[in-house]
């Protein structure tokens, strides 16, 4: 998740604080191109930078999607437990949230387009390596795991100089985000399915080549992209410590940012974190995996028309018009909790794919237009860091809660602390009032 901030720094930002009318939808493919000079065209989105991290993005994106499918058919397919697949992911996640922290310090140091190519040469290092050895039979698990943690690593170091390199590719944040979100969820979706089938036809060795291929891709459109130097890149630095402390202090005096960082590490616990592993044990049971499968392409369906929204969408105060949105996902908590059928469960997971796009576009729009570009790169990585680990905690805990007081109550609990998140982040003044920055 991402976040905003009440002093502006962004050059060519400024502050509206109008309403804007609200003009007649346009058609999808001109929502996508940015406007009416279509891809390339003049004032449009589709900058020669933006193309280029586009691609870069929804290319990783899909080869990310592939990472848990070849695990999965990797291990269990040369005899592995099922547990293997468990800490192999968690080789993954456990790098990710506790070098985040680093990366986003090093982005300021290198700049954040250094550093992903970076991260995408390491991850293209072991993703090849693991291709290698599922391919040659049966890999041990210590090598595995290890190769996990260099992907794990790597994704720590690309992911700070996201948030920062958005708006430096266009003029346009909230309309890039949306584009990105909208991409990131079909690639959610294409992603596993694409990695099935390859792993029917050929190995897990080749999805894994397949997803070493991604990274090298999105490596060179990063390296074809020519960003205008920013005034803090070659800034003087302090020492590594220092200039972690010094992201501290930036993210601590930001009410509005530091506020919702304290209530999304709730809503990632309770919420965010027992609803996956919940969802999939509930639905597999009542109504097969091949219905779970459908759920989950239901909720990236929903997560498009979220994107979507968040195109049309320019609310004055982004941030509370994010959190009105939220109550979506509880109701799919509770249909779930209910065990209502199936058509009514993917309404549910519809509306809560929706409803987080949504949020999630009008937060990252937020953070990239309030907070100052020389702290961009830190503050987004202690918003990943600390949202990473909850939610992990939140999964991990999940199945012994359910199991002492039963899964449906524990959903109905993440849907009343939902709507409880969804209070204070109306009530606190700083998040409500917070105003959007950007061309109207």
């Amino acid at each position: 998740m991402e976040k905003p901030t009440e002093t502006a720094s962004i050059p060519d930002a400024p502050r509206d604080t109008r309403t804007p009318p609200l003009p007649p939808l346009p058609p999808l493919d001109l929502a996508l191109s940015g406007g009416p000079g279509g891809p390339g065209g003049s004032g449009g989105l589709w900058s020669r930078n933006f193309r280029y991290f586009f691609v870069a993005r929804t290319v990783a994106l899909f080869g990310d999607g592939m990472i848990p499918v070849a695990l999965t058919a990797g291990l269990l397919g040369a005899g592995r437990p099922a547990s293997s697949v468990g800490f192999a992911l968690a080789a993954w996640m456990g790098p990710l949230a506790v070098f985040v922290l680093f990366g986003g310090v090093l982005a300021d140091r290198f700049t954040p387009r250094r550093m992903m190519i970076i991260a995408d040469a390491l991850r293209l290092v072991g993703a090849s390596v693991l291709a290698v050895t599922f391919a040659l039979g049966n890999p041990p698990l210590w090598s595995v795991y290890v190769l996990s943690s260099v992907a794990g690593v790597g994704a720590a170091l690309f992911q700070p100089g996201v948030a920062s390199t958005v708006p430096r590719v266009s003029t346009d944040v909230q309309r890039a985000n949306a584009v990105l979100r909208v991409a990131e969820a079909l690639m959610t979706m294409a992603g596993p399915a694409f990695a099935g089938v390859l792993v029917g036809l050929a190995s897990a060795g080749a999805v894994y080549a397949a997803n070493a291929a991604t990274f090298a891709v999105s490596g060179a459109c990063l390296f074809l992209m020519r960003l205008a130097p920013a005034p803090h890149d070659d800034a003087v630095r302090g020492t590594f410590t220092a200039e972690l402390a010094d992201g501290w202090r930036e993210f601590r005096a930001r009410s509005w940012l530091w506020g919702v960082i304290a209530v999304w590490t709730v809503y990632g616990f309770a919420v965010l974190g027992p609803m996956l592993p919940l969802t999939a044990v509930l639905v597999t049971q009542a109504h097969g995996s091949g219905a779970y499968g459908m759920l989950m392409a239901v909720n990236g369906a929903g997560s498009v028309v979220g994107g979507l929204m968040a195109l049309r969408l320019r609310p004055s105060h982004p941030l509370a018009a994010g959190a009105v949105a939220l109550p979506l996902v509880a109701v799919s908590l509770v249909v779930l909790a209910l065990g209502m059928p199936l058509p009514v469960l993917a309404a549910g997971q519809l509306l809560a794919g929706a409803a987080a796009a949504f949020w999630l576009v009008m937060w990252s729009t937020t953070v990239q237009t309030h907070v100052p570009p020389e702290a961009l790169n830190r503050l987004h990585a202690y918003d990943v860091a600390g949202s990473l680990l909850m939610v992990a905690a939140g999964r991990a805990l999940a199945g012994p809660v359910a199991e002492a007081v039963g899964a449906p109550e524990l959903l109905v609990a993440a849907a009343v602390i939902n709507m409880g998140v969804v209070a204070v982040l109306l009530v606190a003044r700083p998040i409500r009032q917070l105003k959007r920055m950007g061309p109207a």
